[in-house]
């Protein structure tokens, strides 16, 4: 007699392997490439400049030669552009640093006014409390040590005095001289002239690198991958040219605020206040100390050290948390702590340049990491886009027995997709991913209880929910927002299926309440399967009822209840190769219920039952299909067939 099948007994699950010969050659690559980065900074710091400047001026090159200006003509004057400008703001600043210095001995006097009057207040006290217990400390030690050296000494003889040496440095060369005041002075310039030299070499040949990449990574999708590299370098011009123009305008803001106030070299500040924005969520804060230090040392009060303060500490939130926002989204594309690791990373490599470098290079190897199959680690590790698929999410959701986090989850989902959409691309892949691992007896029977009742809650939750395509407003979409390797692999389709008839249309055989019989498949889940077939079939005006495996057994089979149905649908999720049983269930359905036509579903997409003509006829089924949707529009055809109505025509 044929009967349930028994639960699988759990397999042993392997012990995790060790690390073997390609985990240590990719540790020791790791090491050597950290290595290089920190000895060869001389050499990588120009490069990677070079790089973040080209992505900044590839913009100004196309829009250059779409005004029909050659490609030679077109980057030389995009690099002439930023060096005129690199140029003005170093003299603008070197003419402010001079101004500066030449005025400090000025505002000597009214820090030392301050300072005294800070001693003759509460921080005077302390002081003189602390010196007095330092004092009584220094007189006990050194009555202890005179008393040690008197019973240590020998009596008589004097005691040797200690003779002070001095060291005459010999006056310094002029090449010294030469090197010491010309140095601070060359470096920089030999500095920006590398880094232009290169510039100009990457715009010349944007083409050409971009094709070297392509054999690199992605040689076996030519289309694939140009395409990438192209929306890549597209997006990530857009974002570093945003930045810049952010970062200057709050510079702008910076100097202009302080000039009010009246703090001295206001472009000075500025500018560095640009700059150190590139350091994230602290950067700003910390270019503040300088000035607010400065105006408390111009002003004999307190009120211009206080306007600073609260420049900087209006300004950073306005810009960061409403202006950024407002322009190209609220992100980065990184996450909060790879921002924080990243800075620290870049900072202890390459000193102050690596912390102002860290976001902008974080972000190249993020956007990457999303277009090219080899790099999507960087991704993974420092993006902020969630480390599971959605698939993921639900299968360790239901597998945790958390269906109200997995509800959250699926209701923001459902902001974007329909829930045909939903169940067919989540919850069912991720139903296959329960069966299959309980195939392998990595699943114990108490998780599948859980997975079974979390999934049941859910689909309860979503009863009175419709299934339409929603509404997306296409403006609002972050044009940073770019779908992932791991989310292209689990596309939406919201191609949602239409209505069934009105039931005074139908046939007799389809006006009763539930005229479709969704039958489990013998797996652990199918049930579940059955159950989100059976809902999405009420949803689009179809009546349907679930029937376990156990009510088509043998012994059973002549007990099923089929009033008032007009089609049958079973569900599988985990048949594989040539399944007889559901042959023999096909056999004994054709037996008990002549006449109806009956679906099949075989959830697993590719199976050989798909694909075989033959096979399929063999088992006897009249339907195959491979998705939830194509389930639901497979029946709302038969039943206008079976009414004549011209959408079956169509």
């Amino acid at each position: 007699m044929d009967t349930a099948p028994t639960p699988r007994q759990p397999a042993q699950v392997p012990p995790p392997v060790t690390p073997g010969l390609r985990g240590l050659l990719t540790l020791a690559v790791g090491v050597v490439v950290i290595a290089a980065l920190y000895y060869g900074r001389e050499v990588f710091i120009p490069l990677v400049l070079a790089i973040l400047l080209s992505f900044v001026l590839a913009p100004v090159v196309s829009f250059l030669r779409r005004i029909h200006l050659g490609r030679v003509p077109s980057v030389i004057i995009a690099v002439l552009l930023a060096l005129g400008i690199i140029l003005g703001i170093g003299a603008v600043l070197g003419t402010q640093v001079a101004s500066l210095a030449t005025d400090l001995p000025r505002y000597q006097t009214t820090v030392q006014q301050k300072l005294s009057g800070l001693q003759e207040g509460l921080l005077g006290r302390a002081n003189a409390l602390l010196q007095r217990i330092n004092h009584q400390v220094h007189d006990a030690s050194q009555k202890a040590s005179a008393a040690g050296t008197t019973a240590a000494s020998p009596a008589g003889g004097p005691t040797p005095q200690a003779q002070l040496v001095r060291v005459q440095e010999p006056d310094p060369s002029p090449l010294t001289l030469a090197h010491n005041i010309l140095g601070p002075i060359v470096e920089p310039l030999t500095t920006v002239g590398i880094v232009l030299v290169v510039v100009v070499f990457l715009l010349m040949q944007r083409e050409d690198l971009r094709n070297r990449l392509i054999r690199l990574f992605g040689s076996s999708d030519l289309h694939r991958t140009t395409v990438a590299m192209d929306d890549a370098a597209s997006r990530l011009g857009t974002y570093f040219l945003a930045q810049l123009g952010m970062n200057a305008a709050f510079g702008v803001l910076i100097g202009l605020g302080l000039w009010a106030i009246g703090v001295p070299s206001p472009i000075l500040w500025g500018v560095f206040s640009a700059l150190m924005r590139f350091v994230p969520y602290i950067g700003a804060f910390i270019s503040g100390l300088l000035p607010v230090a400065l105006a408390a040392a111009v002003d004999p009060g307190w009120s211009m050290a206080v306007w600073t303060a609260a420049l900087f500490l209006i300004a950073e939130p306005l810009f960061g948390h409403v202006i950024e926002p407002l322009l190209y989204g609220h992100s980065t594309g990184l996450s909060p702590f790879a921002v924080i690791v990243s800075t620290l990373f870049w900072g202890f490599l390459w000193g102050p340049v690596g912390l102002i470098l860290a976001t902008p290079f974080t972000v190249c190897l993020v956007v990457l990491g999303r277009h090219v199959e080899s790099l999507e680690f960087f991704d993974v590790l420092l993006g902020d886009r969630p480390p599971l698929t959605p698939v993921e999410n639900f299968y360790q959701r239901m597998l945790a027995g958390d269906p109200d986090e997995a509800r959250d989850i699926g209701e923001a989902m459902l902001k974007e997709r329909s829930l045909s959409s939903y169940y067919d691309e989540v919850a069912l892949k991720g139903l296959q991913l329960a069966a299959n691992d309980y195939a392998r007896g990595v699943v114990t029977q108490a998780q599948l209880e859980n997975i079974k009742l979390s999934c049941q809650g859910l689909v309860e939750d979503f009863e009175n929910r419709p299934d339409v395509e929603p509404e997306v407003d296409a403006k609002n979409r972050n044009p940073a927002d770019v779908p992932s390797l791991a989310e292209r692999t689990h596309p939406k389709n919201e191609a949602v299926p239409g209505q069934a008839p009105p039931v005074e249309q139908r046939p007799s055989t389809w006006q009763g309440d539930t005229p479709v019989l969704c039958i489990a498949g013998r797996g652990p889940l199918d049930e579940a399967a059955s159950t989100i077939l059976a809902q999405l079939l009420r949803k689009h005006g179809l009546g349907a009822r679930v029937a376990p495996y156990e009510t088509v057994s043998r012994g059973r089979i002549r007990d099923l209840d089929l009033s008032g149905v007009a089609m049958i649908c079973i569900s599988y999720l985990d048949i594989s190769g040539s399944p007889a049983h559901l042959r023999y269930l096909l056999e004994r359905l054709h037996q008990r219920a002549p006449g109806i036509p009956i679906l099949v579903g075989l959830w697993p997409v590719g199976e050989k039952v798909l694909t075989d003509a033959a096979l399929g006829r063999e088992l006897g089924a009249d339907i195959y299909v491979s998705s939830l949707r194509d389930g639901v529009e497979a029946c709302l055809r038969t039943v206008q067939n079976a009414s004549g109505s011209p959408a079956a025509a169509a």
